[in-house]
Formats: structure tokens, sequence, C-alpha cells
């Protein structure tokens, strides 16, 4: 078995949505890696992309097995359904906490006893009343392994997260340039981070998924920041092409390879930072500006200076 599902009653968050649903299926499916995710953020010189989003975009796989088990109830029982799958303000995780699941762990994420951190969830809410399922108790018991582990110190304490200092957040959703004291901090995780998630010692029961379309593609297990630097926009789409990555688009995701480059070490990346000077993007240019800074002897950093239209990049020349 590669999926869950369970039941929960109708709780505040689903009414807020649908007035009528009287109860809600969460399901979870497994996404598990072939390997430790962690091995990648040794080397320096290639991109580390969080597991979920080495594959296909998981969004319309997992609506797609979502909407075969809502038709399923509906032939079965009636009703009206729908389904969910970050399509809305469903607070998933403490809703499959709830149903059985698994439970939040001290990062925040749901965790399961069959397979650990490595679960994608949606939600079916039906007008059915269903027999609820019992909730799953917190056994993350004195363990702190996964607070320990974040390289930002984005947990101030214990089921507490603060997005503003999550490498997932600031790569994925944050839009402008990250934070100068985070970027060190970042290391070459180029899209997501999975850290807190590989080391929970409940993922010694964790298997791989085993969805094809879910396995991660060998150009996104270790991919060259030095080939990245070079997408353009169409390259970027081609090569994300059905990819949860795509959605962050080219520019933010060059400033991630840009922060990566910065952090490497590798002076044979100046090139590809100091061509990213002319990008389109201030975004970028203030990126490369950083990077450069970093992987360059100080007088010659200096030389490369020249203004800029842009006010942020401007800054970024002033205070790298």
């Amino acid at each position: 078995m590669d999926w869950l599902a369970a039941t929960i009653e109708r709780r505040g968050t689903p009414q807020a949505l649908w007035p009528d649903v009287r109860s809600v299926l969460m399901l979870g499916l497994n996404y598990g890696p072939d390997d430790d995710p962690r091995a990648i953020l040794r080397q320096k010189s290639k991109g580390a992309i969080s597991v979920y989003a080495r594959g296909d975009d998981y969004h319309e796989l997992v609506k797609a097995r979502l909407k075969t088990v809502a038709r399923w109830l509906v032939a079965a029982a009636g009703g009206d359904v729908k389904v969910f799958v970050d399509t809305a303000a469903v607070m998933e995780k403490p809703l499959a906490a709830h149903a059985g699941l698994g439970w939040q762990g001290k990062h925040t994420n749901l965790v399961s006893r069959d397979f650990g951190s490595w679960l994608f969830l949606g939600a079916i809410f039906t007008t059915l009343d269903l027999p609820a399922d019992n909730a799953e108790p917190d056994r993350c018991g004195t363990c702190r392994a996964c607070l320990d582990a974040c390289p930002t110190a984005a947990f101030p304490a214990p089921y507490r997260l603060d997005a503003r200092r999550c490498i997932s957040y600031l790569t994925i959703e944050h839009k402008g340039p990250i934070p100068r004291d985070l970027r060190p901090l970042i290391g070459n995780r180029i899209y997501g981070c999975d850290d807190c998630l590989a080391v929970c010692p409940w993922n010694k029961f964790a298997q791989a998924g085993r969805e094809a379309k879910l396995a991660a593609r060998d150009a996104l297990r270790a991919p060259d920041l030095r080939e990245l630097a070079r997408l353009d926009d169409a390259q970027f789409r081609a090569l994300f092409s059905k990819s949860p990555v795509k959605r962050t688009g080219r520019d933010r995701f060059i400033r991630n390879v840009l922060i990566a480059i910065g952090n490497s070490g590798d002076a044979s990346l100046v090139t590809e930072a100091r061509r990213l000077l002319d990008d389109a993007s201030p975004l970028v240019r203030g990126a490369a500006v950083w990077a450069l800074s970093r992987l360059l002897p100080r007088e010659a950093f200096v030389a490369l200076r020249r203004e800029d239209a842009d006010a942020g990049v401007e800054e970024e020349w002033r205070v790298s």
C-alpha cells in the first residue's frame, strides 16, 4: 500500500469553506525518497532540490487519486463531494492528524508510523455522515532532532515554525531578495529543504514511493549550478515542465542558484555570476553581486563595480 486514508467529523475550518460538509476524508500519498536527501548538501557545486519537487507536480496526481475515491464514494453512498489539494485554505495537517493518518511533529509536519515524514496530503469534503477514525497520539517524545537540524533555526519552540527563516519559504514563496544574514545558511539548497524531515527517527519505517510520476528525474537529482545559471526563461520552463519548481519562475530560481554559487567556494563559477550582472531582472543582478562578493578577492570584486538603475541592486553593491 502506498497511500493512507481516514475520516474526521466536521470541524470549524471545513464549514468555513463549505457549510454543508458533514465529514472530511483525508488521504496521504507516500513520496518517500530512494536516497538520503542530505547527501547532495556535500556537493557544493550542485543544486539541492527538495525531494517532493524532483518528479512531476504532485497536485495533479493527488487530485486524480482524490477524484477516484470521491467518485467511488458517491456511487456507493450518494451525497455531494469536493476535493482539495493545496487549492483552498484547508488545514490539511491538523485535519490529517485528527483523522488518524499521523501526528504533527515538532517540525509542524505530519509524521506517519508507516511512511515517516514523506506524505502528500489531500482532502475530500462530503455531505455524508461517515464514521470518524481515531486521532493518532503524538509520538515525538523528548526527541528534538528536527529542531536541531534546521540550518536557519526556524523553530523558536517545538511545534512552532517561523516561516520567515524557513529555507522552503525563502526559496519558493519569498519574492524579493533573501535576507543577507540567512543567505550563507542556505548552502546549495536551490528549491526547498528536507533537513527537518530527513532526520526524523520515524523514517526508519519509511518506504520509497512507488508512484512513477513522483520518482526523481535524473536531471534534478544533482543538477550542476553552472548549467542552471545559464537558463533563460524558455529553457527554465522546458527543464521544469510538469514540475512544481516551475511555479517560482525563472528569476526567483536563478536568485537561488546564485546564492548557492556564492556559498559554493568554487571560483570557477565566477564567470556565471559575472555574466548575470547584466541580467534583465534586478532580483538576479542583486544576487549576482552577492555571489561575486563571496567568491572574489575584495580588490577584484570592487573592480567590477558599476552603477545600476535599480535601488535594490545599488544597495547590494554598497553593502557587499
